[in-house]
């Protein structure tokens, strides 16, 4: 068995959140197998204790598969990273509900499945630590997002019960709830997205994109400091259960504190109001 960290992140495409994780881990002396759905996306590891692995999160044999592999490997999983995620933007109302089940299944569902592999594991060690990926859309939920806020928002609840019924085996759990980090999967959508053409949002669409975009804001945290904070909590004793950081953190939680109808109002008027066609 392994006498270092064995670390399994998941969504480590590269430039990504998990990519710089991955990067961070292996730089504090840990064994790292990064995941991605295609092992073509994931070009550039400057570290050789990183092994890439193919793995689709939706998938329960592919899953228990690779943990199986690992396993296999090392004799253990220290940590798991449930990182990988999907953006779902557009209007909920015209959403189909193939794209509703997409964005729960990959942003929510995908971490239960890891975690549901993963864990027996580590009951028979009395140790482990469980990461989950969420966002504080998962604390206030924004117009042309709300699929993702919804599923991420779900990820929450499920983590905090989580922490708490794997708590007497020993095996901590954190919630990671970033801001704006600046992250190639916002990006690469916007490239491509496209409302139907008889979307009744057609004259939206430029707004959306710019939604899409926000996280490439100058202020947005650089994806290698927000991996470093991340990691750094990972490893301490113990790890926090709960962390939160980036660019409009401090807004999200402040927004948690005011009148709801007053947050909704304001959000409606900084999102949807002012884009509406002249």
């Amino acid at each position: 068995m392994s006498t270092h960290k064995v670390v399994l992140v998941t969504g480590c495409s590269t430039g990504g959140i998990g990519f710089h994780l991955c990067e961070e881990f292996a730089e504090k002396r840990c064994i790292v197998y990064a995941t991605s759905r295609k092992l073509e996306t994931m070009q550039g590891f400057q570290h050789d204790t990183i092994r890439a692995m193919a793995l689709d999160v939706t998938g329960d044999e592919d899953i228990s598969a690779v943990v199986q592999k690992i396993l296999e490997e090392q004799g253990k999983i220290d940590i798991v990273v449930n990182n990988a995620g999907a953006l779902a933007i557009g209007p909920v109302a015209e959403a189909t509900i193939e794209q509703i089940r997409n964005a729960f299944e990959v942003n929510t569902f995908a971490a239960l499945r890891v975690t549901n592999a993963v864990v027996p594991s580590m009951i028979e060690r009395r140790e482990g630590l469980i990461i989950n990926i969420g966002s504080i859309g998962g604390i206030v939920t924004t117009p042309w997002n709300t699929l993702y806020c919804a599923a991420k928002a779900a990820l929450h609840s499920i983590t905090e019960g989580l922490s708490m019924e794997l708590r007497p085996f020993g095996i901590k759990v954190m919630l990671v709830a970033p801001g704006g980090i600046k992250s190639n999967l916002s990006k690469n959508h916007a490239l491509t997205f496209k409302l139907p053409p008889t979307s009744h949002y057609a004259d939206y669409e430029e707004r959306l994109i710019e939604t899409m975009n926000m996280a490439a804001n100058k202020d947005s945290t650089p994806t290698d400091a927000f991996a470093r904070e991340v990691v750094a909590n990972a490893l301490a004793t113990p790890p926090p259960p709960y962390l939160s950081l980036g660019w409009k953190t401090w807004t999200a939680y402040t927004l948690q504190w005011l009148p709801k109808q007053y947050v909704l109002e304001l959000i409606y008027k900084a999102m949807v109001w002012r884009n509406k066609p002249t």
